[in-house]
């Protein structure tokens, strides 16, 4: 079975809350790429992981596995940032 990209981006990916997390996402890749001068290898990390927080200060690079074995479990918390 084929898969229906325009099904999808009208159920999901074009929802004005996917719109803001995308923006979002985009935001954080730009600003760290501007402070380093060069595009990062891996993931755009949010330390207090609020996705919404594009401080220079809450965002890092991590590996993209680092990244997603996260979670979130420790996000924010002392010592994990």
């Amino acid at each position: 079975m084929a898969r229906d990209y325009r099904k999808e981006y009208d159920n999901y990916q074009g929802k004005p809350e996917q719109i803001a997390n995308r923006s979002s996402r985009n935001k954080a890749l730009r600003a760290k790429t501007k402070q380093l001068g060069y595009k990062p290898k891996g993931d755009i990390d949010h330390k207090n992981g609020n996705p919404r927080d594009n401080r220079l200060s809450n965002l890092r690079v991590r590996s993209k596995s680092a990244n997603r074995s996260d979670n979130g479990r420790n996000r924010g918390r002392k010592g994990y940032g």
